[in-house]
């Protein structure tokens, strides 16, 4: 970097924060809510990446963790002056998530019922992620609705939502633990 960059501004001591393209709105502003889930989520998705599992998992977990960083942006930018000058979520990042899933799932018994997330540690990460994944799909939704946003963000939430619970089961198949079904009779 050119120039240092502090940590801290002082301009959010009064519970504002700034926009990419400089508005100041609320820290409790939808765009906030969503794109701070979004943050969330990539950090889970950095703990699922540093567990003891496979290496593609690990690099492909970089990759949407990148593509977590491009929506986060894009959700906070407060123009579409701001948006234009950023990077996009492409067709092909959900369609890369759409391979990955499909290649776990050549590996995978069939799903027969809903199975309850756990059984190890890093299985429990996995859903941990997928379900704040889900929640930012939900704000992202919710922000769409009053604001611009490119559908294939929703589309890409959505799909990284399915391959987390998928990783989950391929993961606890790599590590050969149990999957329990949930039996709601009993």
């Amino acid at each position: 970097m050119d120039k240092e960059f502090k940590i801290y501004t002082k301009g959010g001591d009064k519970g504002s924060t700034s926009l990419i393209g400089g508005t100041r709105v609320p820290k409790y502003d939808d765009r906030i809510e969503a794109y701070g889930t979004v943050d969330e989520l990539c950090s889970f998705a950095g703990l699922v990446r540093d567990q003891n599992i496979d290496e593609h998992y690990q690099d492909i977990l970089l990759v949407i963790q990148n593509r977590l960083f491009i929506i986060e942006s894009l959700l906070a930018a407060d123009s579409e002056n701001s948006v234009a000058k950023l990077p996009k979520i492409k067709e092909s990042d959900i369609t890369l998530l759409e391979k990955e899933i499909d290649k776990m799932e050549e590996a995978l018994p069939a799903l027969t019922s809903f199975i309850l997330p756990g059984g190890h540690t890093t299985v429990s990460y996995c859903h941990i992620t997928r379900t704040i994944c889900r929640r930012a799909e939900r704000l992202t939704i919710k922000l769409s609705e009053k604001y611009q946003v490119d559908e294939r963000i929703i589309q890409y939430l959505n799909r990284l939502s399915d391959y987390f619970f998928v990783l989950a089961r391929k993961v606890s198949c790599d590590l050969n633990t149990e999957e329990i079904q949930w039996k709601p009779f009993e």
